[in-house]
C-alpha cells in the first residue's frame, strides 16, 4: 500500500482538531460518497444518531448524484430517493468514533465537535476473474475505497 495523503490539510489549529483515515475498505464507492455528504457539517453526537438510524432503517440516506433507478423513500426533506446503504455505514460509523476517540486523547472536548470535511477516494483495484466455458474468464474486480475525516472544535 503506497502513502495516502490527506485531501485537504488543516489550516486550523491542530489543537482543536482531530482526524482519522480509513484505508482500502471494501464498501461501494457511490454509496460511501453519499453517506459523506449526508453527514458533512453535522454535529458528531448528531452524525452518530443519524447513522445508528440509517443501520436500524429508520432513517434513508438521500441520493442526489447516483439516483437513477433508486426508490422513493418516507421521511426525506426536500429529496425523493434514498436507499439504507448498511456496508458503507458501518464502516464510516465505525471511522467516525475513531475520529472522535482521537479528538478525546487530544484532550479536546467531543461534544463540541463538528464533522469539518470529509472525503471519498478510489483505493486500488482488487483484480481477480470468473471462469467461464471453453476456457475463457471474465474480470471481477473489486474497487476499494479510501475515507477521511476532520473534525473540529466549535
Amino acid at each position: 500500500m503506497g502513502r495516502v495523503k490527506y485531501c485537504k490539510e488543516i489550516k486550523i489549529d491542530p489543537e482543536t482538531a482531530a482526524k482519522a483515515m480509513a484505508y482500502e475498505l471494501h464498501i461501494s464507492p457511490k454509496h460511501a460518497r453519499e453517506v459523506c455528504r449526508a453527514i458533512k457539517g453535522k454535529i458528531v453526537e448528531d452524525a452518530e444518531t443519524y447513522l445508528e438510524n440509517v443501520l436500524d432503517m429508520k432513517v434513508a440516506v438521500p441520493f442526489k448524484r447516483y439516483k437513477k433507478k433508486v426508490a422513493h423513500r418516507r421521511g426525506l426533506k426536500n429529496w425523493y430517493a434514498g436507499r439504507y446503504p448498511m456496508k458503507a455505514t458501518a464502516a464510516i460509523l465505525k471511522l467516525l468514533r475513531n475520529a472522535k476517540n482521537n479528538a478525546d486523547y487530544k484532550g479536546i472536548d467531543t461534544e463540541t465537535l463538528r464533522v469539518w470535511h470529509v472525503a471519498t477516494k478510489q483505493g486500488r483495484t482488487i483484480r481477480g476473474i470468473m471462469p467461464r466455458a471453453f476456457g475463457r474468464a471474465t474480470p471481477k474486480n473489486t474497487k476499494t475505497v479510501t475515507v477521511e475525516i476532520m473534525l473540529r472544535e466549535e
